[in-house]
């Protein structure tokens, strides 16, 4: 393992990421931060990481069948501040189609937020603009039935949203 340099470990697991396995984007993308300049510790964490993955290499996303019509459903979250180094946020999102994954992201905003709403207002602007491509794709590809849902746990951006006297 000493012999394999930790870039290449991590690009190899962010293949894994890209095209199989949404659970570990947001493990993956914190320990590739530090790529330029590894230590000890990151080389644990990476070996952690490999174990984690031998030990859930069975486990499978199913994709059903859409049995009441297309039904496109985002979930977004945001952390705030959780990078300690630049304290920007992480905006994550994910998007199922009749119950069954099918786009995701997991990524350190642009900007520094200077309040959790405001935090959550950005991940909820990625997760709209993700959401009208998402439903140009499917209108495009089958029917779109109902209207997209997308659901957040913060209250403040989701008035933010709705009201727009408050985008001052």
């Amino acid at each position: 393992m000493k012999n394999i340099p930790d870039s290449n470990a991590i690009g190899s697991i962010m293949f894994l990421m890209v095209y199989t396995r949404p659970d570990i984007a947001y493990a993956i993308s914190c320990l590739s931060r530090y790529m330029s300049n590894t230590g000890p510790p990151h080389w644990e964490v990476l070996k952690w990481f490999l174990r984690y993955l031998n030990g859930s290499a069975n486990l499978r996303i199913m994709f059903s069948k859409c049995s009441k019509g297309v039904d496109l459903t985002g979930y977004v979250d945001s952390n705030y501040a959780n990078d300690r180094d630049s304290r920007r946020s992480t905006t994550s999102y994910i998007f199922t189609l009749c119950g069954s994954c099918i786009t995701w992201k997991s990524q350190l905003q642009q900007i520094v937020a200077l309040s959790i709403t405001e935090a959550e207002y950005i991940a909820a602007t990625e997760v709209f603009k993700e959401a009208l491509w998402l439903e140009g794709l499917v209108k495009e590809v089958g029917s779109l039935k109902q209207k997209i849902t997308i659901f957040s746990d913060s209250q403040s951006a989701i008035q933010l949203c709705k009201n727009p006297i408050f985008h001052d």
